[in-house]
């Protein structure tokens, strides 16, 4: 359960996020709240779909401002508020300023960048809402923990740690799956592991710097299982693994030798936002030293040429080599 489940009804709620079947399951668990024991039939309007060519923001704040008939509130739910233009964004900030007492805005992120305007507007007068899990596994598994506190079914520490590993970042398949749990052990079982992994089905998708960290560290076992699956759950052509590598590599050929040492000189050189991953480039930069880069570089050049054609073998094979070549090439040198 969210933490929207036990706050108290705002004027506007923003549900947003980088996974859209979360934010749809964060928007219809937030609209479920709203609604209650009442008639949805009666409470709730929805507006905006991915085929619309646009929102008629009209209609929108006809709705918000027309107070609701045989019920409490009136719950007005408008999708996908990326296609809205930045003066419609305007028309729907200047309702909040003086929202209806009766009325909810639920504004649910999608289709693009919602305006700026609308955006800052209900973050002061209401709630903004982000379904995203997070990019490290920390990130990944607190979002998990804290899901699974309300959940139908309780997991035990193995269960939870081989969901954790098996969802990777597919985290928008946890609720169907604890619903199936539900259904076939119980509400409020206890499941072990055993009992779990009948259900799991096909590996979920991993990031592109769960690849380059496993690299990074030497892992060639763990790097291979994550190239497996960014090229089965996680759909990634072979190119475009080869991109995820190149670009981490060419990071550090440009720290290399440079004379930078911090982390936010390192991420104004590459042209990073955030000095969090010119750090990790910086520090890797630093254990390969020159050769070791100008080596990750020759190997990545020659696998560039054997995926486009250059051998006759499958580029999941080439990618496996390369991995596994990489990563070694990261391990300490034993004296």
């Amino acid at each position: 359960m969210s933490p929207a489940a036990t706050a108290a009804v705002r004027s506007a709620y923003l549900v947003k996020g980088d996974d859209p079947s979360l934010v749809a399951q964060q928007a219809h668990a937030l609209v479920d709240r709203l609604v209650g024991d009442g008639d949805p039939s009666l409470m709730v309007e929805e507006y905006g779909s991915p085929s619309a060519d646009q929102v008629d923001v009209g209609a929108v704040i006809d709705a918000c401002t027309t107070p609701p008939f045989l019920v409490e509130r009136r719950v007005v739910v408008l999708r996908d508020a990326g296609q809205l233009s930045a003066a419609d964004g305007k028309r729907l900030s200047a309702y909040l300023d003086d929202p209806l007492p009766t009325t909810v805005l639920v504004v649910v992120a999608g289709g693009g960048t919602v305006p700026a305007a609308l955006s800052k507007q209900v973050g002061a007068v209401g709630e903004v809402l982000d379904s995203s899990v997070g990019r490290t596994d920390r990130q990944r598994s607190q979002w998990l923990a804290d899901h699974l506190k309300g959940a139908a079914v309780r997991l035990d520490a193995r269960a939870t740690a081989r969901l954790a590993d098996h969802l990777g970042g597919d985290m928008g398949r946890l609720s169907g799956l604890l619903g199936t749990l539900a259904s076939a052990y119980g509400q409020g079982a206890t499941v072990t592991v055993e009992e779990l992994e009948p259900f799991l089905g096909e590996a979920g998708s991993v990031a592109p710097w769960d690849l380059t960290d496993a690299v990074d560290a030497g892992d060639a076992t763990g790097a291979l299982s994550v190239l497996h699956r960014m090229l089965g759950a996680s759909g990634s052509h072979p190119l475009v693994v080869m991109g995820t590598l190149h670009r981490h590599y060419r990071q550090m050929l440009r720290l290399d030798g440079s004379g930078i040492s911090s982390p936010e000189a390192a991420a104004e050189a590459l042209g990073l936002k955030s000095p969090y991953p010119a750090k990790k480039a910086l520090a890797q930069s630093r254990r390969l030293g020159t050769a070791g880069v100008a080596r990750a570089i020759r190997l990545l050049a020659d696998a560039d040429l054997d995926v486009r054609g250059a051998t006759s073998l499958p580029g999941e094979v080439v990618l496996e080599v390369l991995v596994a070549r990489l990563s070694r090439l990261a391990r300490p040198v034993r004296s």
